[in-house]
């Protein structure tokens, strides 16, 4: 058996390490078969943001973006901006992702405070430190919890945000009706999300909306519960019991606007693991009509009434 030197040894342990994380990428990426659950795939994701100076993990919102930072910090309070918060309100913000939106959030909106619920217990780990180092421990209070089984009092938060999440919850419906419960009167849910597109049009059309739903639902674990369009998404907050619901469309603003952005900047692509580094220029170099024809994407804000 080859000796090997101190160095090697010590070495040996991070290159099964790098080798391991390689192939579950693969794996996930790449086989058809293969559909990983949520905290297994940020866990993969890790902090490997195409953002430059924040760990957003969001699709952005570009109406007046110039770059992936801005787009998600324009995402962010064009949310929160939905949801009305304001100063003095106690904030449910689920599925926080690594907190950027919290501190922000915590600094413009000036909420009395913010409460995290998150799966994914490297992101809560991160995001705490993080927290802790803008010295925002006080305001900001992120837990390990889930959306669906809230661990908080009837009644006691005025706004709920949902950023980029929902989808992923099983199920949306009961999210809703978690987050209706610990609403109070008058109080405002806001999400972000992601919806399949109605198969209309022609066949090839329909196929390639319902190819491309499939494929994104697949990889990103989105219950088949949650594949619904508007009109349904709608009709179920209406169901739970709010009132004053708007869903609107926004999927021009996000899709291609990113797409085209990625595009001309594939440095930011260098941020990202070697394996999805490279399925991402594999995808951008579809056209964005084809590769997000199945995706709508929306923003919903409900009231919870006032009896």
């Amino acid at each position: 058996m080859p000796h090997l030197d101190q160095a090697q040894q010590a070495n040996a342990p991070a290159t099964r390490s790098r080798a391991g994380e390689t192939f579950r990428y693969i794996n996930w990426l790449f086989n058809p078969y293969q559909r990983l659950d949520v905290p297994a795939i940020y866990d993969l994701l890790s902090t490997r943001a195409a953002t430059e100076r924040a760990l957003y993990l969001n699709l952005g919102y570009w109406r007046d973006a110039t770059d992936l930072d801005s787009a998600s910090n324009a995402l962010a309070d064009l949310l929160a901006d939905a949801a009305q918060l304001s100063p003095g309100d106690q904030l449910l913000d689920v599925g926080y992702g690594f907190a950027d939106q919290d501190m922000r959030w915590s600094e413009r909106y000036q909420p009395a405070q913010i409460i995290g619920l998150n799966l994914t217990q490297s992101q809560v780990e991160i995001a705490r430190q993080r927290v802790a180092e803008r010295g925002l421990s006080e305001q900001i209070d992120l837990r390990q919890g889930s959306a669906t089984a809230m661990d908080l009092p009837d009644a006691s938060v005025d706004k709920v945000i949902a950023l980029e999440c929902a989808f992923h919850f099983r199920s949306r419906e009961q999210f809703l009706r978690e987050a209706f419960r610990v609403l109070r009167p008058g109080g405002r849910i806001a999400i972000a999300d992601i919806l399949p597109r109605p198969a209309q049009g022609s066949a090839w059309q329909r196929f390639k909306r319902k190819t491309s739903w499939a494929l994104v639902a697949g990889k990103f674990s989105i219950p088949w519960d949650n594949a619904y369009p508007i009109p349904t998404y709608h009709a179920k907050l209406k169901l739970r019991g709010y009132e004053q619901i708007r869903v609107e469309s926004i999927r021009d603003q996000v899709y291609a606007p990113l797409h085209h952005w990625l595009r001309a900047h594939r440095d930011s692509l260098q941020r990202l693991h070697p394996v999805a580094r490279f399925a991402a220029k594999l995808a951008l170099r579809r056209a964005p009509e084809t590769l997000y024809a199945g995706l709508d994407y929306v923003v919903a804000t409900a009231v919870k009434p006032v009896r």
